[in-house]
């Protein structure tokens, strides 16, 4: 049975909304998607318009109004949720969801941004060494685990427009690229580099500044990973950049469990 798994950071919940996210979510119809950056709480959210979609919606926001925040909705109703991820810090910048479902697992994750200065990559790199650890565990009770979302880590330079220029920059980090090594080295699959392996001028993030995106200036951080054992499973992963409504674009997965 085929299952599509969509990924997507909103910039925000309710802007996208007066931007056609659900016309874009009923051309797509995705089994399950992630939500990144909801910034939004669920009293300020309307499942109905979802729900007559066919999905189960299930929000985790940051304790901070309108900002960051995590969301997992899907067709078929989970059999469990976990919100958080048992660290204070995290989860109350509201940066991971996990839904189980019959056979494998979904985690929604929106990893932090380093962008605004040394306090915050500090903040990232701790982030990086408790999710290496956390989803590590993780795939050892579900086999079939895959973790969607905003890594804010471009892995190689096929993955950036401008790898020279950007090589100081967080997200492109060097210590950030190799831990993104390490975790598709412990047992993770970068569906979309692995069904497309040489293919460059793929990207999910756009800078508002410099008509970066009509120029596709981009840069690669949102990620469909998938554990090995799904290897053989993976039949499809495409990056979507046409539609619009917000700084990144949706991408998903096609996993036949």
């Amino acid at each position: 049975m085929p299952i599509k798994i969509l990924t997507y950071n909103v910039n925000g919940i309710r802007s996208a909304l007066t931007k056609d996210l659900l016309g874009f979510l009923q051309r797509e119809n995705p089994d399950v998607i992630c939500f990144q950056e909801i910034k939004a709480q669920p009293d300020q959210i309307d499942n109905s318009v979802f729900e007559a979609l066919g999905y189960h919606c299930h929000w985790y926001s940051a304790q901070k109004k309108g900002y960051s925040g995590v969301a997992i909705l899907s067709k078929t109703k989970p059999n469990n949720v976990v919100y958080g991820c048992g660290f204070e810090i995290f989860d109350y910048e509201g940066r991971v969801i996990q839904a189980d479902f019959d056979g494998f697992s979904v985690i929604s994750a929106y990893f932090p941004s380093g962008t605004t200065g040394e306090i915050r990559q500090d903040v990232k790199y701790a982030f990086l060494d408790y999710f290496y650890t956390y989803t590590g565990q993780i795939k050892e009770q579900i086999p079939n685990l895959v973790v969607c979302g905003d890594y804010n880590i471009c892995h190689q330079e096929i993955d950036i427009h401008d790898p020279k220029g950007n090589k100081d920059s967080s997200g492109f980090l060097p210590e950030e690229r190799a831990w993104m090594t390490s975790f598709f080295n412990n047992g993770f699959i970068d569906t979309f580099r692995f069904k497309n392996p040489g293919l460059a001028k793929q990207y999910t993030w756009w800078s508002f500044r410099a008509n970066a995106r009509n120029n596709n200036k981009g840069w690669r951080i949102d990620y469909i990973s998938a554990t090995e054992p799904l290897k053989p499973k993976i039949v499809e992963a495409k990056i979507l950049p046409d539609d619009r409504q917000s700084d990144h674009c949706a991408s998903y997965t096609v996993l036949d469990l």
